[in-house]
């Protein structure tokens, strides 16, 4: 592994910490060491990634131990040196033996019980031996040699090398992965499964392992051994947290993931039956992951279709018209069969609200720009998309809880998940393309009933105190109140009320971008397909029914109906607290499977795939495992969670021309989301967008 890969990943202290824990998983064994009792049982590492095994018995026991016992000290790999005579008395014994899956085990150096005293009537257990062979003894010293001031070559500088010395060292220098001079089951069964980790989306170049069965040479198959040490860590690594670090991809995004370093790593390994298993456990196992890596699998054979069969080009159908086309139509459009290929009214209808929600013009006549809406853009390189979505489900949290909410930004849909059980799904609207809604995970802790919208301070600084200078009571038509605090500053606020940009609800889950969910006025944006419309926090389309369901979880012996949570609409601000917080996953998935195993597809909104995959495919890959610091930008998190102006519908539509004309949010973000027509609006004029 280069040096600048692992300078990010190790942090020493913590290492040898969890070292003393794992010291006596693995040492190097003395040829004629004995005991008079069984060895000790050594305290097993905790791992996150399998339950760890208890030590295997030896294959067979020894001759009685002489009366003298050497003393050992594991730890620090010291014993006293016994005599010539003890050392004859003892006859060297394999103590490996080969664990299914590559679980052969790691010699284990035995530990000194009290002798029995002399009043005891059991008769003195029979002595073990530990021995190594005569090549892993060489194997042993050029290990403890390497490390002599020569791991920086390997591992880099003193941060890189410490986790890795530490851990050989503690454990006497015995090698991991060879026995008897070459490579074991343990270090096959590791090298088959880094050639086949291109399942999950991942390179096995990036995991380069030797050729043993071309090495002999003691000092070769020490190398050969760290090499393999330092790719199944950097895997591992990867496996928990990503190929790329999301620091790299964009400034909206964050994650803060606790993960094993590479001791831990290490130990887990060295006490594992199944070497596959116990790498496999740091990818992640939620169904989605495991159904979508599935559909990578099938299209690579052959076996999947990246999409629905495609309409063909043909002339535009009007009502009343035939064609071939009509029973594909109706397929895809959800509009029962009549038997026959008539483009007849019930399919125009839907064809007219397929264009509604596309902005497509046509009014139920299917033209060749509706054949193409209704066709999609599929990716030119599905598994590509489908890469770059198994690599951000590494980034989350690989236990997403047994509930949850779950949103799907590029999907722009929120789902409720109850034990594992989807309870509920509704629309949401979120961030333009150029003001995103993060990627992120963070705990809903409470909802607020009648919000009051605070006017971020930069926000009036540069944008409110110039309309105020300009009119003094232009703010106030607003619907804001301006007010002036203890230490002199501007304070605006939106009051609670039907007119205000958050609505009645507010779902609050505190994060680093202030972003949020919430209830909106602007209930037309709901009727489009592709909602990326506000400046970065979500709303709701049935906010109330949200609440039920969600108090239902976490307060289900309160009665917060529907009709309870309404009465509480007033002037007053309200928190209703959550006894236990809900964890809220803001995903980006371009590609999933749905609930009938199909794989579906959706635009990269944000370029979150794009930057990705470009990074995969460029020099950067060498080092994007490695993050990047990103200057904080407060003023733009201020904006993420800034809801829309309604000065349009004060100003008569025409905003306010303070600076330069239109209002300062037009002027930020450019121009407001299409006019839907006016069926959709349902006779009521637009004002501009809440957030």
């Amino acid at each position: 592994m280069p040096a600048v890969r692992l300078n990010k990943l190790l942090a020493t202290t913590a290492i040898v910490t969890l070292l003393g824990a794992a010291g006596a998983a693995i040492a190097e064994p003395k040829v004629g060491m004995t005991t008079d009792a069984p060895p000790a049982p050594s305290a097993a590492p905790s791992t996150p990634a399998t339950d760890p095994s208890p030590a295997k018995p030896a294959d067979h026991a020894t001759e009685a131990a002489p009366a003298s016992a050497v003393a050992v000290s594991p730890a620090a790999g010291m014993q006293s040196s016994p005599s010539s005579a003890e050392q004859a008395a003892s006859s060297p014994a394999k103590t490996r033996s080969s664990a299914a899956a590559g679980g052969d085990e790691v010699p284990t150096t035995g530990a000194v019980d009290a002798a029995p005293t002399a009043a005891s009537t059991e008769p003195a257990p029979a002595a073990v031996t530990n021995a190594v062979s005569e090549a892993d003894a060489a194997v042993t010293t050029q290990l403890r040699e390497i490390a002599n001031g020569k791991f920086d070559r390997i591992f880099g500088g003193k941060k890189e090398r410490a986790a890795f010395e530490s851990f050989y060292s503690s454990h006497n220098f015995a090698p991991l992965w060879i026995t008897d001079g070459q490579v074991s089951a343990r270090g096959k069964a590791a090298i088959a499964y880094l050639g086949q980790v291109d399942a999950d989306g991942l390179d096995p170049a990036d995991y380069q392992v030797p050729n043993f069965a071309s090495l002999t040479d003691p000092a070769a198959l020490a190398e050969a051994e760290l090499k393999l040490t330092t790719s199944v860590v950097t895997y591992a690594h990867h496996a928990q947290v990503g190929r790329v670090h999301w620091t790299r991809v964009s400034g909206d995004i964050f994650y803060d993931q606790k993960t094993a370093g590479p001791a831990e790593v290490l130990a887990n390994l060295a006490q594992a039956k199944d070497i596959s298993e116990a790498l496999a456990a740091y990818e992640p196992h939620h169904p989605a992951y495991l159904a979508l890596k599935a559909k990578l699998a099938e299209l690579r054979a052959g076996k999947e279709s990246s999409g629905p069969a495609p309409i063909a080009n043909g002339p535009v159908l009007k009502i009343g018209m035939q064609d071939e086309r009509v029973p594909l139509l109706r397929d895809r459009l959800h509009v029962k069969a009549d038997g026959g290929p008539a483009y007849d009214k019930p399919l125009a209808e839907a064809v007219a609200k397929f264009q509604q929600e596309h902005e497509i013009k046509g009014a139920g006549v299917l033209t060749p720009a509706t054949v193409e809406a209704l066709n999609g853009r599929k990716p030119d390189r599905p598994t590509d998309i489908i890469i770059a979505n198994l690599e951000r489900w590494r980034w989350m949290p690989h236990d997403l809880g047994k509930t949850y909410v779950m949103v799907n930004l590029p999907d722009f849909t929120l789902r409720v998940v109850q034990n594992g059980h989807q309870v509920w799904t509704t629309r949401i609207v979120d961030g333009k393309p150029n003001l995103p809604t993060p990627i992120m995970s963070a705990e809903m802790k409470y909802i607020t009933v009648n919000p009051t919208w605070n006017v971020p301070p930069s926000i009036i600084a540069k944008e409110y105190m110039p309309i105020l200078q300009q009119d003094s009571t232009a703010l106030e038509r607003m619907g804001l109140k301006v007010s002036t605090d203890s230490d002199g500053t501007v304070h605006i606020a939106q009051p609670p009320g039907e007119r205000n940009a958050l609505g009645r609800l507010r779902f609050n889950f505190p994060n680093k971008f202030l972003v949020y969910q919430h209830d909106t006025p602007e209930k037309h944006l709901f009727a489009y397909e592709k909602r990326a419309f506000s400046h970065g926090c979500m709303r709701v389309q049935d906010p109330v029914k949200y609440a039920e369901v969600l108090l239902s979880i976490v307060r289900p012996h309160d009665g917060y109906t529907q009709d309870r949570i309404r009465s509480m609409f007033g002037n007053n601000e309200l928190d209703i607290q959550f006894p236990t917080f809900l964890p809220v996953h803001l995903t980006y998935q371009t590609a999933f499977v749905d609930a009938d195993g199909k794989l579906e597809f959706r635009d990269d909104v944000y370029g979150r795939d794009k930057a990705l995959l470009a990074i995969l495919k460029s020099d950067e890959r060498k080092v994007a495992d490695i993050p990047i610091e990103r200057k904080e930008n407060v003023v733009r998190r201020e904006l993420l969670a800034m809801p829309e102006s309604t000065t349009t519908s004060f100003f008569g539509g025409r905003g306010f021309s303070g600076n330069g004309g239109g209002d300062f949010f037009s002027r930020l973000f450019g121009a407001p989301p299409p006019q839907p027509s006016t069926a959709t609006q349902g006779g009521r004029r637009r004002s501009a967008q809440a957030q």
